[in-house]
């Protein structure tokens, strides 16, 4: 049988796999729930998941005091009631210049220093070097949003110096990737909303596009695999996308976009992760509606294009029976 790593590759070459490979994430809250039922403190390896995620930056936070955390660009991060992520607290560059502000060393050993130790552990996964807040993420952070889209209007060479010095930044970080045997490097940044895009079509081609593609240029000049996160409404993008070099898209939400008819419409052209609908499904659904969508799931992606998992990191709002519901079907079809 081939590993998970050939079944990956396969789906992102537009083969047909023996079987609908996945990669599922959760939530804090929801990981405890799944640990202490399944008796293990690692899930990958308990249901099976197929991608190995690398990077230790999402990790790199110092404990500032009373729910607080800062990042190592210097953000500090309200974790008082979102453990996972947070709320921005103060803006970094308070005015529309980089003038006083120097970014963090993209080389800095700690990013890398578990690589090769997960490499070894999950030996049979697809590798990937994860990039998060990879481009509008990590500005509007820096910046604040309302300060950003402002500057979209009042300041665009200081966008354009912005997001310019985001991409040097993390083309020296996977240019110290590549070092690695790694397979493809994720970009998580959210453009979309329940409607439409953020920033609107005019200004994500003005500024976004020309940014990222210089950046996914990297990963395809060295013969591996783009990956991006993207929540909301965006597939109006995907023809730009597939053009300037994407593999696969992710979370792919069922609320926003006709998940099922994209599959068939883009099937040779761009996978999909995701599909599973968080919003609705899985917190508000039975198990029974679990089953039958992630049934339907399978099937559309029966042919190629699509690895399964819910459109977002599972909440601890979702129940037991409902995680264990999908988690069951996808390990079946190994039997």
């Amino acid at each position: 049988m081939e590993s998970k790593r050939e079944v990956i590759i396969q789906v992102l070459n537009h083969q047909q796999p023996p079987y609908v490979p996945w990669s599922i994430g959760f939530t804090m809250e929801a990981s405890e729930k799944l640990k202490n039922h399944l008796q293990s403190d690692d899930l990958d390896t308990a249901i099976n998941n197929h991608i190995v995620y690398l990077s230790n930056a999402w990790n790199y936070y110092i404990d500032v005091g009373d729910g607080l955390v800062q990042d190592h660009f210097g953000v500090v991060w309200d974790r008082s009631v979102d453990k996972d992520i947070g709320i921005i607290h103060g803006i970094i560059l308070s005015s529309p210049t980089l003038k006083g502000y120097s970014f963090p060393d993209p080389c800095d050993p700690y990013i890398f220093s578990t690589i090769e130790q997960k490499i070894k552990l999950y030996s049979d996964c697809f590798r990937i070097f994860d990039i998060s807040f990879s481009l509008f993420e990590r500005a509007w952070t820096l910046r604040g949003m309302e300060n950003l889209f402002m500057d979209m209007m009042d300041n665009p060479d200081f966008v354009n110096d912005l997001f310019n010095t985001i991409v040097d930044y993390n083309i020296a970080q996977i240019q110290e990737a590549l070092k690695y045997d790694i397979d493809a490097v994720y970009f998580g940044d959210d453009w979309g909303q329940q409607h439409g895009l953020q920033m609107g079509p005019k200004l994500w081609k003005k500024f976004i596009y020309p940014a990222i593609k210089r950046l996914y240029k990297t990963v395809k000049d060295a013969g591996k695999f783009v990956f991006i996160h993207s929540c909301g409404d965006v597939d109006e993008l995907f023809p730009d996308l597939v053009e300037i070099g994407v593999d696969c898209f992710n979370p792919f939400q069922p609320e926003v976009m006709d998940v099922h008819s994209l599959i068939q419409q883009y099937r040779g052209k761009l996978t999909f992760h995701g599909g599973l609908s968080t919003q609705k499904t899985l917190p508000y659904g039975i198990v029974e509606d679990v089953h039958k969508e992630t049934l339907k799931l399978l099937e559309s992606g029966e042919k190629g294009n699509y690895i399964f998992s819910p459109a977002h990191a599972v909440e601890g709002d979702v129940s037991l029976e409902n995680m264990v519901a999908f988690i069951e079907i996808m390990n079946n079809q190994l039997l």
